[in-house]
């Protein structure tokens, strides 16, 4: 399968004028809901806009956080002093392919949203996450929702999916890898409002609490090291055909997937629980 509508993601797309102008719309929106329409507090923001800014030139930046609605992304990014507006230093997000790319009009406009289509069940070797890749090779920024799916309930961090763990140690540069947990998108946009249906447009007057970690190291030459030793004791398994990933076979790198996995959702589930507290 080829890259849905690749073309129209390129920054000199009709000289970037589309590009521009649908961040410019699409950030608007966002400052809106988050900072008009509703209350917003951000904790730890300082480190997240540093990041953005000003990290080392070609080191690329994975941001990871929970899903609690439809609206995270691009309202999680409109709070005060966030520069949503500037194409140039907007993220990259996996989007659900079933969600937004579900016809001509729809794929172009995320794709000038700065938006990779993922397909659900497509694993993570599928052509698009090269894609994803491909971003983090030119040290770019891009956002995940590892736990692959919305949940508004107030439980614990779900078991993540594979496919961040895996950019990340793919990534010719290991990327900096930033938590972030957020609380009251779920109000924002609930998933069963009127007759089990999402509300038409967002709510207002509602409290959106975000929480930025500090970056998780990741020591991936050690950790390759680790899973080809562990791997040796496991038993056999069904396979999904991965290619080979260095000298690693597909048990070694389900070891390495699963160790990063783990450490990213233990450090996100310590997240939701700071941000259970009063103040903070």
């Amino acid at each position: 399968m080829g890259r849905i509508m690749e073309w129209a993601g390129r920054p000199n797309h009709l000289g970037g004028l589309p590009r521009k102008t649908v961040i410019m719309a699409v950030g608007t929106f966002a400052k809106a809901v988050a900072s008009l329409l509703n209350s917003t507090s951000v904790h730890n923001a300082d480190t997240l806009l540093n990041l953005v800014r000003s990290r080392p030139p070609g080191v690329p930046l994975i941001t990871v956080s929970n899903h609690m609605s439809t609206l995270d992304d691009p309202v999680m990014w409109g709070f005060k002093g966030f520069p949503t507006c500037n194409a140039d230093l907007q993220r990259w997000v996996l989007a659900a392919e079933d969600i937004c790319f579900k016809n001509p009009v729809l794929s172009y406009f995320f794709r000038l949203g700065k938006c990779i289509p993922i397909t659900r069940g497509g694993g993570i070797y599928q052509e698009h996450m090269n894609e994803a890749l491909d971003r983090l090779s030119n040290g770019d920024w891009l956002h995940t929702f590892p736990e692959g799916k919305v949940c508004q309930e107030d439980e614990p961090i779900r078991r993540l999916k594979w496919g961040t763990a895996s950019l990340i140690a793919r990534a010719p540069v290991t990327p900096i890898v930033l938590p972030i947990f957020h609380h009251g998108f779920q109000k924002v946009m609930p998933e069963n409002y009127i007759f089990g249906k999402r509300p038409p447009i967002p709510l207002w007057k509602k409290d959106i609490k975000i929480i930025v970690g500090e970056p998780i190291e990741f020591d991936i030459p050690k950790l390759k090291q680790t899973a080809l030793l562990t791997s040796k004791d496991l038993l056999p398994f069904q396979k999904y055909g991965w290619p080979p990933f260095g000298e690693m076979d597909e048990v070694a790198q389900r070891c390495l997937y699963i160790d990063i996995s783990e450490r990213i959702q233990s450090v996100l589930e310590r997240l939701r629980v700071l941000g259970r507290k009063p103040k903070l």
